[in-house]
Order: structure tokens, then C-alpha cells, then sequence
């Protein structure tokens, strides 16, 4: 089945992505009249700060969100740093989703400022999803003050591309008649799961377009990245049958803490780690998760990050089941020379560290205890 048979067959659906502009910054500059049209970072100013959300103003210095406050004021040293408000974010966060609720109930929202709308059979019965955008904007901007970016399409992959395209105040539609053209031209760091060391494999292989990932074959994409090599090959194809989810199932919860200066000694990074497990046990409380997986994140000085992960029989609860995982996940963590055989002599400081449960089907005998390794989403400490 070619594509535009596939097209035929395809329930016409219409999904809007709708991603805020510098959601955090823009809410400080519309609350603080002094920081408008000035560039502005959010986040703590620390010596391990990072950016959360810098305003269009920093943009233009190369300052961006998940980057270091220290290498931010370089690039920018006029940068205003603000401090977060995320109990204000996520009141305006409640106002946009009372906004997505007046065209359908279809809501998978990604983060406080990003959500994906199924409005295929929308409340209003408007026939286009872009006069149901263009209407949201509108209505977002009179009621919080705020500009929102929107795409249009027939999927969320191209939906997503789609609310990037024209930043700020976008709107974007990719017609299914179009998609192919469109995909063709685009640059491969666009496509979804796309990340720099993937974008550096795909360079060496002679791909740099959407067209060049087309003209790959499933099997050399499946063979060089394994389950992703599927998505690729579809994605270059217009094809992404993943729904728009309104409910969800949490699958992990995790917790990770940066530290004002690197540890390195071992009583240091017991008495974090204990910590950590007793963060990670609050959290598991309050949102009654049950999971397997102990996943320990450990983030080193040079930026290098491995993850270690054990699968029990058991649901994971307490202190007393976490803590004796997490210490022999703990062991297979290099952070001293041992050639030196000295434990105060360390050639890796630790600046970050993590923990997460998740995996809560039932161990089949040949999990139990299995070493594997998982891509897992940390939460930060809020206080962090």
C-alpha cells in the first residue's frame, strides 16, 4: 500500500500541537513590566544553576534552556537571572487546559506549556483543525496575556513540527497532500527522536534530510538503530499512528539532585545516596506507585552519565528494600582510581545523582535480579 493509498484509509484525523512561546520567561515578563523586552533567564543563580526557559531576548546571545547560568551570563553578561515561580506556571498551565476543554476532552498534555488535542470530533463542530487553533490562540492570548504557537496536521509527529515552524505566535498547518514534500526538505535534527548523537550517525551515513532517511532501507535502519529504526522509516513517510492518550499510566518515579560542588569521597556519596532513597520513598508514597526497576542515574563533573538498573521479584516501598539496591547499583559506579589505591585519591567527582523505580509487571523468573540497562525521565528535587 503506497502512501496515498494509506491516506484513503486513514480515519481523517485532526491533531493541533499547541506549545507555548518561553513559557516561564514570558509569565515573569508579563507579571514584571521592568524585564519585558530585556533578556532574561529563569532559573537559580548558582554556581550548578541551570537554565530553565530564557526569554527571545537571550535567544539571540545563544542562551537556552537546560544550560549552565554560568556559561549563560558569559554569553550574555547584561542577562537579568529570575527566580522560578512554578506554582504560578502551573495556575497558568490550569487556564490553558479549562481553554482546551471547551473543544475536546482528547488531551495529552507534555509538560506544563505543551499539549497534543485530538479535535478530529470536537465539541463546537468546527470542520478545520486551523480555524480551531487560530481560535484557542486568540483566546489563550485575552486570557492569560500570553502567546501560544500551534501546528496542524493529521499526526502528532508532524503536528509537533508543525507549532515550531513559525515561533512566536506561530501557526502551522501540514496538509496530508503535502507531507511528503514537506518531510523531504527537512533537516534531519528536526525529526522526532533525533538527538545530536543520532543527528552525528545518521551525518556519517549520508543522512542529512528527510529525503535521505526515505531513500534508507527498514533493514540498515532497524540494524543501525535497532527499535527506532521503525519509527524513522515511518516518520520519513508521514507515518505515525501513535493516538493522542488523555489518560495516562505513570511509569516510573524518580528523583535526582545536582550538587553545589562535586563529591567524591565515599561517606559523601553514602550519606547522599541515603538521602536520595529517602526522597525517592516519599515520592513513591505520595503518588502510590509499585514498581521492580531500581534505575541509579550518576552524572559525573565531565558530563558523562551512565545509568545502572536491577529488577527484583517485589514491589519496591521502603528504605529498608531501596537502600541495599541502591548501594550495590552503587558499586558498580567507578568514581576513584582504583589503580591509585588510595579511595582519597579520585579521578571522577560526582555532580549529580539519581534514583527511580519503575517496571511494575511482575519479574518472570529469568528478570529477577537481571543487571539492564534503561532510559529513564529524573525529576529533580524541587528545592534544588
Amino acid at each position: 500500500m503506497n502512501f496515498a493509498e494509506r491516506e484513503q484509509a486513514r480515519p481523517k484525523v485532526k491533531v493541533i500541537h499547541v506549545d507555548m512561546d518561553q513559557f516561564f520567561a514570558a509569565v515573569e515578563q508579563r507579571d514584571q513590566p521592568e524585564l519585558r523586552g530585556k533578556p532574561i533567564a529563569v532559573g537559580h543563580d548558582a554556581e550548578r544553576g541551570v537554565v530553565s526557559t530564557a526569554s527571545y531576548e537571550a535567544r539571540r546571545f545563544g542562551v537556552h534552556s537546560a544550560q549552565s547560568i554560568q556559561v549563560a551570563k558569559r554569553l550574555c553578561p547584561q542577562l537579568i537571572i529570575v527566580e522560578p515561580h512554578f506554582q504560578k506556571y502551573k495556575e497558568v498551565s490550569a487556564q490553558l487546559h479549562e481553554i482546551f476543554h471547551d473543544y475536546t476532552d482528547l488531551i495529552e498534555p507534555i509538560s506544563l506549556d505543551e499539549a497534543f488535542l485530538d479535535v478530529t470530533e470536537n465539541k463546537k463542530g468546527i470542520e478545520l483543525g486551523v480555524d480551531i487553533a487560530r481560535e484557542m490562540k486568540q483566546r489563550i492570548r485575552e486570557t492569560t496575556g500570553l502567546t501560544a504557537s500551534a501546528g496542524v496536521s493529521y499526526c502528532k509527529f508532524l503536528a509537533k513540527i508543525a507549532s515550531d515552524w513559525r515561533k512566536p505566535d506561530g501557526l502551522t498547518v501540514i496538509h496530508p497532500d503535502r507531507a511528503l514534500d514537506f518531510i523531504a526538505q527537512l533537516k534531519i535534527e528536526k525529526i522526532g527522536g533525533v538527538g545530536l548523537k543520532t543527528a552525528e550517525k545518521m551525518h556519517r551515513m549520508g543522512i542529512f534530510t528527510g529525503l535521505d532517511l526515505r531513500n534508507m532501507s527498514l533493514s540498515r535502519l532497524t540494524q543501525e538503530f535497532g527499535k527506532m529504526g521503525q519509527v524513522f522509516y515511518d516518520f520519513s513517510r508521514g507515518i505515525d499512528n501513535r493516538p493522542v492518550i488523555s489518560e495516562w499510566e505513570r511509569k516510573s518515579v524518580s528523583c535526582e539532585q545536582t550538587f553545589e560542588s562535586d563529591i567524591s569521597e565515599n561517606a559523601a556519596v553514602t550519606i547522599h545516596l541515603y538521602h536520595t532513597v529517602l526522597e525517592l520513598v516519599r515520592r513513591i508514597e505520595k503518588n502510590d506507585f509499585e514498581g521492580r526497576t531500581l534505575t541509579l542515574k550518576v552524572k559525573f563533573l565531565d558530563f558523562q552519565q551512565i545509568t545502572r538498573s536491577i529488577t527484583v521479584d517485589h514491589i519496591l516501598r521502603t528504605k529498608d528494600e531501596i537502600l541495599p539496591l541502591a548501594k550495590q547499583l552503587m558499586q558498580q559506579v567507578e568514581f576513584f582510581d582504583k589503580r591509585s589505591g588510595y579511595a582519597e585519591r579520585h579521578s571522577h567527582p560526582i555532580r549529580l545523582l539519581g534514583l527511580g523505580v519503575s517496571n511494575q509487571k511482575s519479574a518472570t523468573p529469568q528478570e529477577e535480579n537481571q543487571w539492564i540497562e534503561l532510559e529513564l525521565e529524573f525529576e529533580p528535587w524541587p528545592d534544588i
